[in-house]
């Protein structure tokens, strides 16, 4: 299975992955990442913060973004060569994530796009922003 070309792919070009977050997956990407922060695991201490409560990881957000990026737009054998992103509101348990990317930029001669990546809740409140850097499967 080969994911999409620089030829096969125009600017504006649109694709998504959606999930809903669970805390089954927040445990999971904790343990796997070794990230213990109580924001994320310990409700009483996540209570006194900002947050009120128990939050996702910022990178497990991020992470539904590869995803759009690894299986769909550009698809397999892509590769991932960076992001840059803002976190602009918390992803809380049992919220539905939007994972949505667009082709902004086509540098041909490199091999390389540029697309925008856009996560929305199931209010459509933006959770992150950013541009990711990719090459595209040859």
């Amino acid at each position: 299975m080969k994911g999409l070309t620089m030829k096969e792919i125009n600017i504006g070009d649109k694709d998504f992955f959606q999930k809903t977050v669970t805390e089954t997956d927040v445990y999971l990407y904790a343990g796997v990442t070794g990230d213990l922060n109580p924001a994320h695991i310990n409700q009483e201490v996540s209570e006194k913060t900002m947050f009120k409560g128990r939050i996702a990881h910022g990178m497990l957000t991020a992470g539904f973004v590869s995803a759009v990026l690894g299986t769909k737009l550009p698809g397999p054998g892509t590769i991932y060569l960076g992001q840059e992103m803002k976190f602009t509101a918390p992803v809380r348990f049992g919220d539905t994530i939007k994972a949505e990317i667009e082709v902004i930029e086509k540098l041909e001669e490199k091999n390389i796009l540029k697309l925008s990546t856009v996560c929305t809740n199931q209010n459509g409140d933006v959770v992150l922003k950013g541009v990711a850097t990719v090459m595209p499967p040859k």
